[in-house]
């Protein structure tokens, strides 16, 4: 990421009047921080007197509401939370960032607990943060659940963003407002200090306007160069050469005329600059595959993670989800407006981890996922990625009936705990459209080097996605 052209300073003055002025139309930042000022003077201090901690540092970050900050409230969009103390320490990530000498600017508001409350959700409303819109069309949805990371983004709001995906929470974000996003390896960025849904799928991530800024991220949320690979390094020309790339159509194409011929474009520009396209890679274990047994892992790991999460948390706050189930319904007014908490409430009466029904459904995931899906299907073609289409152009906002969602490209890495980039291609009926390329685990230095080549590629074809223009119907 090329360093500030001026003092951190000024860039956070400017990022903050961007705010005050654009984020009326978005609604993508539910708290600022109050002494972001004082933070880029720190460290612009730290400039002077000879010392730079990285690439990053002086770089304004926002941060999803999810992730613990010490000196933020961190409320995961529920009101449950909203008057509690901030947490005791900052989760592992922010911690790196802060170490790396990045500027907190804020955090961004969220799908409700990261929309795992309701099988009925509007993505990107919450009790606490209200409704963030799309600035392609505001009443276009900005995805779920990593809405404002994504949103702010697209708005020039913030430079950098932090999400966290546990089946498609950066992704679709990411697709619908035309930013990068990358889902890592489970486990690659910590997530201690996240409130959780699962063990097993749960990824934070960095969310950019381009992939080296977003790899460059990456590297500081997983640990360095000290501590591991140089992703930013890997966002360089000239390596998409040689790279065999399926093309998986069964189930991740034909859902959405735009997306198709969006990734069709795509799939064309990969191979006029020298990568392999494989057809016939579909992953048949997914095709009937359906959602039934990773809801079950999910809701299992959501009930007990989030008991040892809030047990951490200072101040008079839900101590289970049977207290928060128990505080929505006392504040149905305003918790319970626009929908329920299904999830919940199935949560609490379904399988507990460790139970026989938990362990069948986490292995028939995994089987379906990772061993007969995407490491099977790599092996059998010897690829380096998979390559689909997102999501469909963002659907219309709907606070009263079911969000309307074509298709999407996130389980099979989800189930697996696989990686996941995602790029923006163009604007269809002036949305955007992206494509995502998947990976095996610890595939993230190789899809970067993918996505940055075909990144690169359309910039030169067709450049890069126009701004917004927060126009108030599309």
């Amino acid at each position: 990421m090329p360093p500030l052209p001026g003092s951190a300073r000024d860039e956070v003055e400017r990022l903050l009047d961007r705010i005050d002025s654009v984020d009326v139309h978005t609604n993508a930042v539910c708290t600022l921080h109050p002494d972001a000022l004082a933070q880029a003077e720190t460290l612009d201090a730290e400039v002077a007197a000879g010392r730079v901690r990285g690439p990053l540092h002086g770089m304004p970050v926002l941060v999803k509401d999810n992730v613990d900050t010490h000196d933020l409230p961190t409320t995961a969009g529920s009101l449950a939370l909203a008057d509690a103390p901030p947490p005791a320490q900052d989760a592992e990530l922010v911690g790196r960032m802060r170490q790396a000498g990045m500027v907190v600017l804020g955090k961004t508001n969220l799908s409700e607990w990261a929309n795992i409350r309701d099988g009925f959700s509007t993505s990107g409303w919450s009790a606490y943060g209200g409704l963030t819109r799309n600035p392609y069309g505001l009443n276009r949805s900005a995805g779920g659940s990593s809405s404002g990371s994504g949103a702010a983004v697209a708005a020039g709001l913030a430079p950098l963003a932090v999400g966290t995906e546990t089946d498609g929470s950066i992704t679709c974000p990411a697709a619908f407002n035309g930013v990068v996003g990358i889902k890592p390896t489970v486990g690659l960025v910590p997530t201690q200090g996240v409130v959780p849904i699962s063990r097993s799928q749960d990824a934070p991530g960095p969310m950019a306007a381009t992939v080296a800024d977003a790899a460059a991220l990456l590297g500081v949320l997983a640990g360095g160069p000290e501590g591991g690979t140089d992703y930013a390094a890997h966002a360089v020309r000239g390596r998409l050469a040689g790279k065999r790339i399926g093309v998986p159509r069964a189930t991740y194409w034909g859902y959405s005329p735009h997306a198709d011929a969006a990734a069709e474009r795509a799939v064309r520009l990969l191979a006029a600059e020298g990568a392999t396209i494989v057809d016939g890679t579909d992953l048949t274990s997914m095709v009937d595959f359906g959602f039934d047994d990773e809801l079950v892992v999910l809701l299992a790991e959501f009930r007990s993670g989030l008991a040892d999460y809030l047990a951490g948390r200072p101040g008079d706050v839900p101590r289970s989800l049977e207290d928060v189930v128990a505080f929505n319904r006392a504040n149905a007014d305003r918790e319970l407006l626009h929908f329920g908490q299904s999830l919940f409430e199935q949560a609490l009466a379904g399988p507990v981890v460790g139970s026989a029904e938990y362990v069948e459904a986490r292995a028939r995931c995994l089987a379906a996922g990772r061993d007969r899906g995407v490491d099977a299907v790599l092996r059998a073609h010897e690829l380096d990625a998979l390559l689909t289409p997102s999501y469909a152009p963002a659907c219309p906002i709907d606070l009263v009936n079911a969000e309307a969602h074509p298709g999407a490209c996130t389980q099979p890495t989800a189930i697996a705990g696989y990686p996941l980039v995602t790029v923006p291609t163009e604007l269809a009926a002036g949305l955007p459209v992206a494509v995502s390329f998947w990976g095996t685990a610890g595939s993230e230095a190789t899809l970067i080097e993918i996505a940055h080549g075909y990144e690169v590629a359309r910039d030169r074809t067709s450049g890069p996605l126009p701004a917004p223009t927060y126009p108030t119907f599309v």
